[in-house]
């Protein structure tokens, strides 16, 4: 076996359910030559079944990169037959348009057939069982795989979601100040069309124009964070009371990249320079691994007043990091700030795959 050949094999196979939307591109992007996981199946909607790839997005495909040559040929599949495209992958990325509840039993259903569903959707961000990570800061609740492997009646196969990608703009900032309890959060997020899988050539009403609502949003804001703080029960996770939170969500005419203006107050305060330092300092266990996905410098934090900056700043760490800036004392709050992060690479196709390396990193995916 030649050595290209040998790398191939030892690779896992990976399902993208949904591949023809934005997300599921961004994952077949992320996806191109990655050292642990190779692109085998991609299923989608009947419409799209029994083309190929390039075929099904033929004048829809949405990244400034080409897509990728290795995909192209491969043939799309009714996402509904469900043991037919279970059956040859060794775990699935799900980024579906459905109605919540069909989520759901589509994911259950990829679950029971023995295979681990890592999901970009919200239909099972509630489940008690189903651990919601962001994996620098909730590892943990992977244990709660267990039981929910023990309500679907499989050995291996399981669903683990990742959050809304809006928290993901300032949750890492705040995280990594957890010693000192924050207490009270407002934040205000500027957020990309392409959350909304849209682009400025299918979406045209968003030039020079900003829309002061998202829907669903600001109550996902208010509450993933909870969930990703909370603790895993004998109940499944049960989410924390702490910090409040309130917020506005608002669109705003930008390609990619939600960028968040966050005013904080804490039961024990810091000081400017603890924040900084538990900013930059801050690592979790994808680096500790050494995970591929993994930014080196999760948060990065600009010294200059006009910074981050969406366009200039949202590919950090290959889209994975989060930057932040404008740390300051308040008035009202004890800290306000800004921060960044890239809402579908780390907001959504690449926070997915990160998962998918820490669950196999520990012992969660193996092949079948």
């Amino acid at each position: 076996m030649k050595g290209n050949e040998f790398l191939m094999s030892s690779k896992l196979r990976a399902g993208i359910v949904g591949g023809t939307g934005m997300v599921g591109q961004r994952f077949i992007a992320l996806l191109e030559n990655h050292p642990w996981f190779q692109v085998t199946a991609i299923a989608a909607s009947r419409n799209s079944a029994g083309k190929t790839y390039e075929e099904s997005v033929k004048g829809r495909w949405k990244l400034s990169t080409p897509m990728p040559d290795a995909v192209k040929g491969i043939m799309v599949q009714d996402a509904a037959n469900v043991e037919e495209v279970a059956a040859d992958v060794d775990l699935i990325f799900c980024a579906v348009d459905m109605k919540k509840e069909e989520i759901k039993a589509l994911e259950e259903a990829y679950a029971k057939t023995g295979t681990p569903v890592i999901s970009n959707n919200s239909a099972h961000r509630w489940t008690p069982d189903v651990p919601m990570v962001i994996p620098e800061i909730n590892p943990e609740h992977l244990e709660v795989i267990a039981q929910q492997r023990k309500r679907l009646g499989t050995e291996t196969g399981f669903i683990a979601v990742k959050p809304n990608c809006s928290i993901q703009s300032y949750m890492p900032a705040l995280n990594a100040l957890n010693e000192f309890k924050p207490s009270k959060v407002v934040v205000t997020t500027y957020q990309a069309i392409s959350g909304a899988g849209k682009t400025f050539g299918d979406w045209p009403e968003m030039l020079d124009n900003v829309i002061p609502y998202i829907g669903g949003e600001e109550e996902k804001s208010e509450q993933e964070p909870l969930r990703i703080w909370g603790e895993v029960t004998d109940a499944g996770i049960v989410k924390s009371e702490q910090p409040v939170i309130t917020s506005q969500c608002i669109r705003v005419p930008v390609a990619d990249g939600h960028l968040a203006a966050v005013f904080a107050s804490f039961e024990q305060k810091p000081s400017k320079e603890e924040i900084l330092e538990r900013w930059n300092s801050f690592k979790g266990r994808p680096q500790e691994l050494g995970l591929p996905s993994a930014p080196k410098q999760f948060i990065t934090y600009f010294e200059e007043e006009n910074r981050p900056q969406t366009k200039l700043d949202r590919d950090i760490e290959n889209g994975m990091g989060v930057s932040a800036g404008r740390l300051r004392e308040d008035s009202l709050y004890d800290y306000k700030f800004v921060s960044l992060s890239h809402n579908t690479v780390r907001g959504a196709a690449g926070g997915a795959v990160l998962i998918a390396e820490l669950l196999k990193a520990e012992g969660y995916i193996q092949p079948k």
